[in-house]
């Protein structure tokens, strides 16, 4: 192997100080003030991280309403974050490596803070969209810099109860931003988000350049093949995210550009996977992402990163088509930011990598429960009804992100450190990828599910039938103080009848996606489990098995 070519010679470290790899900060001793700023920091900036997109999701019908834009051009602010963001990660470790720690962290930061200041000036939808894409470069930089910050908070030994608790921290901001955001808009207009989310990217910088990481080892890594992998992935990346985030709103076989751009996203990642494949030095190694574990693993984390769009939109589209304001689903996300909270402290108190496994199968079996709880929900329900359930599955997604994680990482250590950047990458596409799939598929089987509902519940009403004919008097008798033409009044009944057809359809259909939450978590757990005792048999009990017959054949023969 080619020793390294340094970018800076590095300086004389003992050993125990010198970083565990290139772009990671030295493992300096600490005094407690010192540990307690740092942490302080890596809080800072993983709030900050996630805080900007979940105000901008939280409050997307008020600044929809507010550009005046339609519910597609709507969808665009989130999907540009995430096309962004997950590109981000293709090229963020082998920044750090290359140009260093601060370089990193004061431009990704510094940028990030320059585009929100200007958005307080220029409202439009083009400057909303240009924020979004900069907050995805930001979010990829403050996930890495909160773990950075966040490992020198904490002693050697609890190297990876930090790694979870940095983690975490982004996944808290989401319903933090929930809670949060009512408040500031009875403040001032909603504006006042984008002057929020400004203040705390300029503090993010400030903390950043006042208490800086130790310095790294920095290596020349980039190739200029690199930059042509980039120039492939990223728009492949952001066409697929593209047709997963439209598909629901213009609905899948309706808008011709829908399959143009996947088929185009699909073209792009197969002409980046000849190149990368025919690479001695790859950006990404294919080899080992198609390898079965692999594959395993890819498929996991995103299942489990679907299942908890149950919580992102299962519960909260229930409560929103039933007509709860966001100031009614603060106390919901307070009790979920809660949960995410204590499954995150959990998560770093007891694990160990002999833990691994049955923390993801907890996880699971949380999930799994959450969706059963919230199955047999009316419209009669509240935010209140779902504070157990959503307690839960808020507790088990803060619980597995830091496990799976590991469990990831040690895969990749076993192939060598060059492999990472394609485990970061990889990782990052699949929470991303898993966050736009859950709502996607699970809208689209909530639309289906809805018109099927709609269509049984019509056709068993008939004019004839007593309590059709009652229900429609009572419903033309509320306007009879507004409107005198009794023809009028019988036209406003049967509009006001045929929504609450469709209301009692859609609770019926959330039904449906919360059972097939359930379903999937309890399928998943059982799959999990099977492979665990097979695994077990295979590596313990079949060899001795296998030992003791051939012994004993060896002996009577």
């Amino acid at each position: 192997m080619n020793a390294p070519r340094y970018v800076v010679q590095p300086p004389a470290w003992e050993e125990h100080e010198r970083p565990t790899m290139p772009g990671s900060p030295a493992k300096l001793a600490h005094s407690m003030p010192r540990r307690v700023a740092y942490f302080l920091v890596a809080l800072l900036i993983g709030i900050t991280g996630g805080l900007g997109n979940g105000l901008v999701v939280a409050n997307l019908q008020a600044i929809q309403g507010q550009l005046g834009l339609t519910p597609v051009e709507a969808a665009w602010l989130p999907a540009a974050y995430y096309m962004v963001n997950m590109t981000a990660n293709l090229l963020v470790y082998k920044t750090r490596q290359q140009f260093g720690l601060r370089v990193f962290a004061e431009w990704g930061l510094g940028i990030y803070a320059a585009v929100t200041v200007l958005h307080l000036f220029i409202h439009t939808y083009e400057m909303s969209l240009l924020v979004r894409g900069v907050s995805g470069i930001a979010a990829a930089s403050a996930s890495s810099l909160a773990v950075l910050y966040m490992l020198q908070a904490f002693p050697p030994a609890k190297v990876l109860s930090a790694f979870i608790v940095g983690m975490n921290l982004s996944s808290i901001a989401v319903p933090l931003a929930w809670v949060l955001s009512p408040s500031l808009v009875d403040i001032s207009p909603w504006p006042s988000l984008y002057a929020f989310e400004a203040g705390l990217a300029l503090c993010s910088l400030a903390a950043v350049i006042v208490l800086k990481l130790p310095s790294s080892v920095q290596i020349h890594v980039f190739e200029w093949l690199d930059f042509v992998t980039f120039a492939l992935v990223t728009p492949a990346i952001a066409l697929l995210c593209a047709v997963l985030v439209q598909g629901v709103n213009s609905w899948w076989f309706d808008t011709p550009w829908l399959a143009w751009a996947l088929a185009a996203s699909l073209v792009l990642f197969a002409v980046a996977a000849v190149l990368e494949y025919s690479r001695t030095t790859p950006l990404l190694h294919l080899r080992w992402l198609l390898h079965p574990s692999t594959l395993a693993f890819v498929a996991g984390a995103i299942l489990m990163r679907f299942m908890v769009a149950e919580q992102s939109y299962g519960v909260v589209g229930l409560l929103r088509m039933l007509g709860m304001q966001p100031a009614q689903l603060q106390p919901l996300y307070g009790i979920i930011a809660i949960g995410m909270v204590l499954g995150t402290i959990t998560g770093a108190l007891i694990f160990s990598p002999q833990r691994v496994l049955w923390m993801i199968l907890a996880s699971i079996a949380l999930i799994g429960t959450g969706g059963y709880l919230d199955w047999h929900a009316t419209s009669q329900m509240r935010p209140h009804d779902f504070f157990f359930s959503q307690f839960l599955i808020s507790f088990a997604a803060a619980l597995f992100i830091g496990p799976i994680m590991i469990s990831g990482f040690m895969q990749v250590l076993a192939k060598g450190l060059d492999h990472l950047i394609t485990f970061v990458v990889l990782f990052s596409v699949t929470q991303s990828l898993g966050g736009i799939l859950g709502p996607a598929v699970l809208g689209t089987f909530q639309a289906q599910r809805t018109q099927l509902y709609s269509q049984a519940i019509l056709s068993r009403m008939e004019a004839t039938d007593p309590q059709v004919a009652q229900r429609l008097s009572i419903q033309q008798q509320a306007f009879a103080r507004t409107d005198t033409d009794p023809a009028l009044r019988a036209t406003q009944g049967r509009t006001q009848l045929m929504q609450i057809v469709r209301r009692e359809a859609g609770v019926r259909a959330y039904n449906d996606v919360f059972m097939l939450i359930g379903l999937l978590a309890f399928s998943f757990l059982g799959y999990a489990m099977l492979r665990y005792v097979y695994t077990r048999y295979r590596e313990d009990v079949h060899p001795r098995i296998t030992g003791a017959v051939t012994q004993k054949l060896t002996t009577e023969s």
